[in-house]
């Protein structure tokens, strides 16, 4: 699932807090379609309802997705994993196909200690602003913060 050269260096450590990246095969805009972008926070919300994660923010763009999250239990990868396979999947079911939906692999950034939680939220957030599909924070329908996102 993952490049050799993306794992190198990746450690996993419940209770380290992640910046998580992953992008659309091709970066196919597959989440412009409402019903596909509402099956990928639904699988976002399983993982925290699982007790794996525990999310900060989110945000599903077109082509990828950033979670700013917490992990609870297991590793990095499994966590990937579930979240793309079940992605995948129900989105596959509810085509009546399924794709290729994700790259391999992912990014992560493990927050330092001097790295500000609600900053780092606020830039996620406010990752459909820069991109030009809203003009304000708080619009954008599949993106979602813990704390309020007050300019």
């Amino acid at each position: 699932m993952s490049s050799r050269h993306l794992q190198r260096g990746r450690l996993s450590c419940p209770g380290s807090v992640y910046v998580l990246t992953t992008v659309t095969r091709a970066r196919r805009p597959l989440f412009d379609r409402a019903s596909n972008a509402e099956i990928v926070v639904e699988c976002l919300r399983d993982i925290e309802r699982a007790g794996i994660s525990h999310t900060f923010a989110w945000v599903v763009m077109p082509d990828h997705v950033h979670w700013l999250l917490q992990l609870r239990q297991g590793t990095l990868g499994a966590c990937m994993q579930r979240f793309k396979s079940r992605s995948s999947r129900l989105i596959g079911q509810a085509a009546g196909s399924v794709p290729r939906l994700w790259q391999p692999s992912y990014f992560e950034h493990a927050l330092r200690s001097d790295e500000s939680l609600l900053k780092q939220a606020r830039y996620i957030a406010a990752n459909p602003v820069r991109a030009g599909l809203v003009d304000r924070l708080g619009v954008y329908p599949f993106a979602w913060c813990r704390w309020p996102m007050d300019p």
